[in-house]
């Protein structure tokens, strides 16, 4: 499953509705709240756009294609409290794009979590799940990226101490080269109020 923006087209092949919703809105999953079936109903979309359209209008061509097909009735809502702000560490990030090659992800043992993912979109809503907090992207990285993270759950005890792993915050540093800071800050959410699990036909 996965819902992505190319140059001209927006894709969905078998992603739920949530997914392409949290996406047109710049949003991540956590944050966009409904019908509990839009967790789990799929649908696949192919929109093109007119040649030459700027990628940035894109995902309000999304928007639309939803408030017309699937009649989405949506409000945004802001609340101010404490979100965790991705950054890019003072060392740079360790990012591989994504097809990069290495000798294969990290085996998931002694109580590590193996968390892998593509977009970061889909890292900041695993770190909003353990931190308990919103996650911002602030990277201001864009595109597909090998994204590949094994931490310890809160309150594990780690076989050792040293091991870079042994924390979510110490995980992110040192195998991606970003960072976590906490922050107060203003975090968007979405809040559907009406849509069709059945859309309209072109």
């Amino acid at each position: 499953m996965q819902t992505m923006a190319a140059r001209d087209a927006v894709t969905a092949e078998n992603a739920p509705l949530l997914r392409i919703v949290s996406r047109a809105f710049n949003l991540t999953d956590d944050r966009v709240s409904g019908p509990a079936w839009i967790a789990s109903q799929c649908y696949d979309i192919k929109a093109k756009a007119p040649r030459g359209t700027p990628d940035s209008d894109l995902m309000p061509m999304l928007q639309t294609l939803l408030k017309e097909r699937f009649h989405l009735l949506a409000r945004r809502e802001s609340a101010v409290g404490q979100i965790y702000a991705l950054e890019i560490d003072k060392g740079g990030t360790k990012l591989h794009p994504y097809g990069y090659q290495e000798a294969g992800p990290p085996s998931n043992n002694d109580g590590k979590i193996l968390f892998l993912a593509r977009h970061l979109p889909d890292l900041c809503e695993r770190l909003a799940k353990v931190t308990g907090h919103p996650v911002v992207d602030k990277t201001g990285l864009d595109g597909d990226y090998l994204i590949e993270l094994a931490y310890l759950p809160f309150g594990a005890d780690p076989s050792d101490p040293a091991d870079p792993a042994s924390d979510i915050f110490s995980a992110v540093r040192d195998q991606l080269g970003l960072k976590l800071e906490a922050q107060l800050g203003v975090a968007d959410s979405l809040k559907i109020d009406s849509v069709d699990k059945v859309p309209t036909r072109n």
